[in-house]
């Protein structure tokens, strides 16, 4: 999620580097929508953003002040054109176009109250209904700001915000608890506003500071002109997503205070310290298990090698929509390093187990390339709860930890043994961050009925 307000017009351009930066975050579609005068362009497909995006349709774009942009990972709504994002959205005296991360959670009430007023509805993503509650208030309001507030004050669950207005503003909003993150950055051309640091390093910016939880941020002509915390946090139980630390964000990010790099490096550090094994060395799984991996091995004294060579024209598998398509991912994205495994005991250092399948994949090809023991060590606790705020797992079926106990786990990847960290381990490796997190997905407290 990218969004500038530039002195110049090269908005959908500079756009378009950040979600580069940040295609990580999604792979299913991409779209980038701009300020033409009093009317809102938007171009949005399938596919990845170098896919999307040709030097013919960018050049329809380009010359503009403001820009956002979105790259999808569905967790809400099916996998489907219609509810690719930005959602451009008119109303009597002006338009929008809305970006969002996160997963609200009354989503469906709300559009059914909508429905009742007379709006319509195509897709069957939350953001629809966030962009055309926005737009019923900003009309009911006659302002941008008024109508922002007034909407993001009936939402509930996580979601970070980012509207373009005809009224050439850009509004960014988080939600109370901090779910997902968001910062701000500055550059010769004007202000940007993005899910991660990468992106701001990536286009020339340099991080100014997190848009702080429950706070509305308002941009015009390349400078804030409005900021305030609108939004109370509503659970205290809540916080900013552990699973960005642990795997959804890119290593040289930095989010609310801390190095992304720098945790991922501590939990292999506190791996290494709840579960020692001898063993002849380490390795990480591309690519989020490799700073635990690091960690691990400098803590643990066991050398580092390198376990795959990996297809970098492979996505992520754990955002992909199917299970299908994740498992044929895996194999084609991973191979094994035969000669660094050889007749050794290895310990193996991956993310998370969420559905079993992908270690199970990865442990026997480790052995088949004649590992002689794999160890595996995960740098999350063990994922039994459905998360409703913006992690596409819905129901405790597809979670392996919710239906087996460590050992049962263990023989059905066919590791010779787990270890997973601890909760108090995690937070440990995540000390520095200045927000407090959620790790509902691992305790279970206060999750809600949807």
């Amino acid at each position: 999620m990218f969004g500038a307000s530039l002195f110049v017009q090269e908005a959908a351009g500079l756009t378009y580097n950040g979600l580069l930066s940040m295609q990580h975050r999604g792979q299913e579609g991409t779209g980038i929508a701009v300020l033409s005068g009093s009317n809102i362009v938007c171009h949005k497909d399938t596919g990845l953003v170098n896919e999307v995006f040709t030097r013919e349709n960018l050049g329809k774009i380009h010359k503009s002040k403001l820009a956002v942009g979105h790259n999808r990972y569905s967790t809400t709504g099916r996998s489907a054109h219609i509810n690719l994002q930005p959602f451009v959205t008119e109303y009597l005296t002006g338009r929008i176009a809305a970006v969002h991360n996160g997963n609200v959670t009354n989503a469906g009430k709300i559009k059914r109250q909508l429905m009742a007023r007379g709006l319509n509805f195509n897709a069957t993503s939350d953001t629809e209904v966030i962009a055309s509650l926005i737009a019923y208030h900003c009309m009911r309001e006659k302002d941008a700001l008024k109508g922002v507030i007034r909407a993001a004050d009936e939402l509930e669950g996580a979601f970070t915000l980012i509207i373009l207005s005809s009224e050439k503003k850009l509004i960014a909003v988080r939600d109370g608890s901090g779910y997902r993150p968001l910062c701000i950055g500055r550059g010769p051309a004007g202000l940007v506003v993005a899910s991660e640091s990468c992106a701001l390093d990536s286009c020339g910016f340099r991080f100014v500071r997190d848009v702080r939880p429950g706070e509305v941020v308002v941009i015009e002509n390349g400078e804030i002109i409005f900021e305030e915390v609108i939004l109370e946090k509503k659970d205290p139980s809540s916080g900013l997503c552990i699973f960005e630390y642990v795997y959804f964000a890119r290593p040289d990010s930095n989010i609310d205070g801390l190095s992304v790099y720098e945790a991922r490096y501590n939990m292999g550090r506190m791996l290494a310290r709840e579960h020692p094994v001898t063993a002849d060395a380490v390795c990480g799984v591309p690519d989020s298990g490799l700073e635990a991996a690091i960690g691990y091995a400098s803590e643990s004294g066991l050398p580092l090698v390198s376990g795959f060579v990996k297809n970098r024209y492979i996505g992520r598998s754990f955002i992909f929509p199917t299970q299908s398509e994740r498992e044929s991912a895996v194999k084609m994205k991973l191979n094994p390093l035969r000669a660094n495994l050889q007749g050794k005991s290895i310990v193996l250092v991956d993310d998370s187990i969420v559905r079993g399948t992908t270690s199970e994949k990865i442990v026997t090809a480790l052995k088949q390339a004649g590992a002689r023991e794999v160890h595996m060590r995960i740098s999350s606790p063990p994922f039994r709860y459905a998360c409703y705020f913006g992690t596409d797992i819905d129901t405790e079926e597809n979670l392996i930890a919710n239906k087996m106990e460590l050992a049962a786990i263990r023989d059905k990847i066919g590791a010779d043994s787990l270890g997973y960290i601890s909760i108090g381990g995690l937070k440990a490796a995540c000390e520095k961050a200045a927000l407090p997190f959620c790790t509902k997905c691992f305790t279970g407290h206060g999750q809600k009925e949807r």
